[in-house]
């Protein structure tokens, strides 16, 4: 692809998100999303004043595409201080988690809708922030207060850190990665949070809730925010083929008339098999779909800028990213 059709498409979707530009520019949000605006090679993220381009092309962009991006992004974008270049099929682990190639240092936090999140930009190959998660975390803001919340796979916690922002009663955090959840913690810290350490939990989810359940432990809404695929000596999670195992196995620690809030990013799932494996749960009388959550415009592309139809079409949910609110009936 010309430079010049790369500059054109990233103008365009530069100009679909003005509304996200704000003053401080402390948010974070998807500049450009290449896989449905026009260029499904390449990706940029900007947390703060630091922008993220991820390279998935195989074999990755040559250095003359990607030089003319940044610069195209820069004299557009001065407030954007720093650009980190994370290479999908680079040749190092450290091209895979990003390496800095315009500025020096990069944001430490963001801000979501009056929340404060701890970030670590090279920590791993993603951002350690899900961006197309932000509706959910409104919606824990809004919805979670007084509650208990059990946050599973839950990564560097922000889906738990906006329920403990809410209000909520208290908040377990769940992930085998002990390094993820010193973010969540720094993110307590960064917002006045309480941080319990007994609430901070890490471990192979599958005895994890097992033991959960032994100790008579109860929540009044759990997420549920599995990767697509991972195998450990305990179980197997994969997302395309069995999703509802999972669902089942944590139903029981949710209290009457709770949420557990399913999340699957599964990219060759479409909306309509995962609906119908969700409706087929929701037919034993204990599970009730009551709300899909959408994936922001930034992260799914916008009317005027989408170019080109999604792998798999993800209807009713508007993106890959599918994301649902159950209520829970005991028995």
């Amino acid at each position: 692809m010309a430079n010049e059709t790369i500059t054109d498409l990233l103008d365009n979707a530069i100009d679909a998100r003005q509304e996200l530009f704000e003053p401080r520019h402390e948010s974070a949000f998807r500049l450009f999303n290449g896989f449905s605006e026009g260029c499904p090679a390449l990706v940029f993220d900007v947390y703060g004043s630091t922008g993220i381009l991820h390279d998935y092309a195989e074999p990755p962009s040559n250095a003359p595409v990607i030089q003319a991006v940044c610069q195209h992004l820069k004299a557009r974008l001065p407030w954007i201080r720093v650009i980190i270049l994370k290479t999908r099929h680079g040749k190092t682990e450290t091209e895979r988690r990003g390496v800095i190639v315009s500025g020096a240092s990069c944001n430490r936090r963001v801000r979501e809708h009056g929340v404060w999140y701890a970030i670590d930009l090279c920590m791993n190959r993603d951002a350690s922030f899900y961006l197309d998660t932000r509706n959910l975390r409104q919606w824990a803001l809004r919805s979670l207060k007084g509650k208990t919340v059990l946050n599973t796979f839950a990564y560097t916690g922000s889906l738990g850190v906006a329920a403990l922002a809410s209000g909520a009663a208290r908040v377990v955090q769940l992930d085998l990665n002990r390094e993820f959840m010193n973010l969540a913690e720094e993110s307590y810290s960064l917002n006045g949070l309480p941080n319990i350490k007994a609430n901070i939990r890490t471990g192979d989810f599958w005895p994890q809730i097992s033991q959960m359940k032994r100790d008579g432990e109860l929540f009044d809404c759990i997420f549920l925010d599995p990767p697509i695929f991972s195998q450990t000596p305990k179980g197997v999670v994969d997302l395309a083929a069995d999703s509802a195992r999972l669902i089942n196995k944590i139903r029981p620690l949710i209290n009457d008339g709770g949420y557990l809030v399913a999340i699957n990013n599964a990219l060759f799932l479409s909306g309509k098999e995962y609906l119908a494996a969700l409706s087929a749960l929701c037919s034993e009388g204990y599970l009730k779909l009551v709300e899909l959550i959408p994936v922001p415009l930034d992260c799914t592309g916008y009317p005027q800028t989408i170019d080109g139809a999604p792998i798999t079409d993800p209807a009713p949910f508007n993106h890959s990213t599918k994301i649902a609110i159950l209520e829970v009936k005991r028995k």
